[in-house]
């Protein structure tokens, strides 16, 4: 899998969400988004793995294990990422409380200064579960 789509996920939650209530689970679920980007935008790995499920899938393909070897790659290889999403949205599962979802349309560029050197466009859909008090990236498709 190309490692610009795990990229435009990863970013498009953390702006997907900016903007929703201060309610606790959505608060919470923010909070969450926030960590995720705070964590892409320093490359961080071991930060970006605490908000990854032990389940987590992407496209029903990849696993755990695959997120953190793209991400360190996508960190290695690139200085600068920028992401723009459009027309997101995000909200709790009204049956299940510890299920959060986000969809959103996500342009992305990356770059090693400040031209860009890439960009994508993606349609993502991700999927938070509350785990022991946390919010944690579970699933995660992209097309």
């Amino acid at each position: 899998m190309p490692l610009w789509k795990l990229a435009v996920a990863f970013m498009a939650v953390a702006l997907m969400l900016v903007g929703c209530g201060r309610d606790d689970p959505e608060a919470a679920l923010q909070a969450a988004v926030e960590s995720l980007q705070e964590s892409i935008e320093s490359k961080d790995t071991s930060r970006l793995m605490d908000l990854i499920h032990q389940e987590f899938s992407a496209n029903q393909e990849a696993d755990r294990d695959w997120a953190r070897r793209t991400a360190t790659l996508m960190f290695l290889r690139h200085r600068n990422v920028n992401v723009i999403a459009l027309n997101s949205r995000s909200w709790i599962d009204p049956t299940y409380p510890d299920k959060g979802y986000s969809e959103a349309q996500v342009a992305l560029s990356g770059a090693e200064a400040l031209l860009p050197q890439r960009l994508g466009h993606y349609n993502a859909r991700l999927e938070w579960w509350l785990a022991d008090g946390k919010w944690q990236l579970a699933r995660l498709n992209w097309d």
